[in-house]
């Protein structure tokens, strides 16, 4: 099963656009417990209320050779407990083409994900060997959550900010490969609408919903499809520092799903 068709799946299943960030911070863990251990806790507590998990690898590779072990146990787990949802590596990875090529092997077949973040900065040839492993996602940052992301996102090419001169690439890409979405922070609303215009019915992965103070109202009803779906909306800290994890998931889906139907 294909990234995009496993993702619309577990949509439909759990009713929700929620992704679960999986980003547990070393220095906020209880004494002796490892992030696989944190991990599990979160999946089991939240599964019922998401469409995918988000892990960063850079909460791993932060501990090192154990956090990275880690990392593959949590997707493990995951592949052997709940098959059903997939699991995006926000690697925000690319490199020249021999690069990129160890890359794809690490991320799709080492750590076993099914879909990864890219950084589209160097052009095509940096995400090609990404994009030839057709039955994963490459969900290429278009428009980030971040302060600066203005600085480079917003300069202006021939009289359009430069993320929809992205947008229009992944476009084109997507017509070829078929695999590809998009990074569309929480924090541009105004931004996420342009982007739909360009991008037609193509899924956005919204990160910057909770800490980072996303408009959740106004994402959605600017990215939104007409069918309630076009949209993968990631929230970490929120969700897994929550008192109750599975409370606070259960109600950002319900939250969701209001302007969903509205």
């Amino acid at each position: 099963m294909d990234f995009k068709t496993k993702l619309d799946k577990a949509i439909s299943k759990s009713s929700s656009l929620l992704c679960v960030g999986l980003d547990p911070d070393p220095q906020k863990l209880k004494k002796s417990e490892s992030q696989f251990q944190f991990n599990k806790i979160i999946i089991e507590a939240t599964a019922a209320f998401v469409c995918a998990y988000k892990p960063n690898i850079g909460f791993y590779e932060a501990v090192g050779l154990t956090g990275l072990e880690d990392l593959k146990n949590t997707i493990f787990f995951l592949k052997k407990n709940y098959p059903l949802i997939p699991v995006i590596l926000d690697a925000k990875r690319a490199d020249i083409g021999n690069t990129t090529l160890s890359l794809a092997e690490a991320i799709f077949d080492f750590y076993q994900a099914d879909a990864v973040t890219a950084n589209p900065y160097m052009g095509f040839d940096s995400l090609e060997p990404f994009l030839k492993r057709r039955d994963r996602g490459v969900i290429v940052l278009c428009h980030t959550s971040n302060p600066s992301s203005a600085d480079f996102q917003e300069l202006s090419v021939n009289g359009q900010p430069l993320y929809i001169k992205v947008a229009q690439k992944v476009v084109q890409w997507n017509k070829k490969y078929k695999n590809l979405l998009m990074v569309v922070g929480a924090t541009n609303p105004t931004q996420i609408k342009r982007i739909r215009r360009v991008a037609g019915d193509m899924t956005f992965l919204v990160p910057g919903i909770g800490v980072q103070s996303g408009n959740l109202e106004k994402i959605c009803q600017n990215g939104l499809l007409k069918n309630g779906r076009g949209l993968v909306i990631s929230a970490s800290r929120s969700i897994i520092y929550a008192q109750d994890p599975a409370m606070e998931a259960q109600n950002l889906k319900n939250e969701i799903n209001k302007y969903r139907q509205g």
